[in-house]
């Protein structure tokens, strides 16, 4: 992929992450991506595993949001790295705010692998 199309990848990825669409995230990732939280030792292997972990996060916030985003990409190795900013609202109204960095490698037209580096509270967990 050239780095725009890896960038166009990883931004549809996150709006299906914020607009709480499993399938519009499945399109994104091959059927065996690997998807690590590095920095709370989660990995998660398998598309249900994967799926588990993004409805938890949905049912534990009314929204999350990811933007300011800034893009890495190595075309030749097919990898990016997404810097960003998170906000978690949660169901009473409060905020949380975080600063993560995601590495995405890919297969193809897809990633087959997702590491999640989180500052605070994970809140990706895998059960």
């Amino acid at each position: 992929m050239t780095e725009q199309e890896m960038i166009a990848l990883v931004e549809a990825y996150f709006a299906g992450v914020d607009g709480e669409n499993f399938d519009a995230i499945q399109a994104t990732i091959t059927g065996d991506c690997v998807f690590t939280v590095e920095t709370h030792g989660v990995e998660l292997t398998t598309p249900s595993e994967i799926r588990s972990m993004f409805d938890r996060l949905w049912s534990g916030h009314a929204a999350v949001q990811h933007s300011d985003f800034s893009h890495l990409a190595n075309v030749d190795n097919q990898r990016i790295a997404s810097q960003f900013k998170v906000m978690n609202t949660h169901h009473d109204g409060s905020l949380a705010h975080k600063s993560n960095c995601n590495f995405f490698d890919l297969r193809g037209d897809k990633f087959s692998r997702i590491s999640v580096y989180m500052a605070g509270k994970n809140t990706l967990d895998k059960s």
